[in-house]
């Protein structure tokens, strides 16, 4: 019975060895034949990869594009954002200037100072006027002087509550008495409505040239003496005439900044001044 079983393991053995055998063998040739496929297939992966790779490619570039524009924006905005800064501060330390020449200007006078705002200016060329922000509240009063840091530049002629109206110098209707620092001529500064005042009945052989400064004399009581007026600028000696004809620039930056300072003239606060009050 023994010699019967030995003889079968026996031969499972030789079978099970067979089939081993045979297995690897179709092994290597499946192998080879997917080596020869893949030495096939790999050309046409990368063929078909490009359209892809180019996509992503693309897709990188504009995503980096939108990238640069976006930062590009920003970096614009940023630069416009400091251009206005920088313009703000150079208009603060302007406006810091104008007023420190205005203080240094009260402090040359011995009546009582208010610092105004012009918050508007008449739109018609011919009518020379502003508007400040001081008024009845302010103890501001109809005939009341107004002055910059060069001069002065006119005089109240009505008050609301909280603002006012003043008629500058160069208005047609202005008139200030002068006095020529050089020689002490006394003359009268008439506004002529073109940014300029004239010197009105000034005999033809009067003794004045160009860069004389004028200066308010007091006479009339409607000006403090010694503000400048303006600066001869035109003088025209016409044969057979009474009168020369000249031409003041004024003295005061009546176009230009936004603060005035106001002169507390006790006397004729008291009586209201010879302007009319609305």
């Amino acid at each position: 019975m023994r010699e019967p079983e030995h003889g079968f393991r026996l031969l499972i053995i030789v079978l099970m060895s067979c089939a081993l055998i045979i297995a690897d063998q179709r092994s290597e040739r499946f192998g080879d034949i997917k080596s020869r496929a893949s030495f096939i297939v790999y050309p046409i992966q990368k063929i078909v990869d490009i359209p892809i790779a180019t996509l992503h490619g693309a897709t990188d570039f504009l995503v980096a594009q939108q990238r640069l524009v976006n930062e590009n924006n920003y970096l614009k905005q940023e630069q416009i954002l400091q251009q206005a800064t920088l313009q703000r501060l150079a208009a603060l330390e302007t406006e810091n200037q104008q007023l420190r020449q205005l203080t240094q200007t009260g402090s040359q006078v011995t009546d009582n100072l208010l610092i105004a705002n012009i918050i508007n200016v008449d739109p018609d060329p011919f009518t020379h006027q502003v508007i400040i922000d001081k008024g009845r509240h302010d103890n501001v009063y109809p005939g009341q002087t107004i002055i910059d840091a060069n001069g002065i530049m006119g005089a109240i002629s009505a008050v609301n509550d909280f603002d006012s109206r003043a008629i500058l110098i160069t208005d047609a209707s202005h008139a200030v008495p002068v006095e020529d620092v050089r020689n002490g001529l006394r003359a009268i500064a008439v506004g002529t409505g073109s940014g300029c005042l004239e010197l009105r009945h000034v005999p033809n052989t009067t003794d004045i040239a160009v860069g004389d400064i004028m200066i308010t004399s007091g006479l009339g009581g409607r000006f403090p003496v010694g503000f400048p007026v303006g600066v001869v600028k035109d003088v025209q000696h016409e044969p057979g005439k009474p009168f020369a004809s000249i031409t003041l620039n004024p003295s005061a930056k009546l176009d230009r900044g936004r603060h005035v300072l106001l002169l507390q003239n006790k006397d004729k606060r008291h009586n209201g001044g010879d302007i009319d009050e609305e």
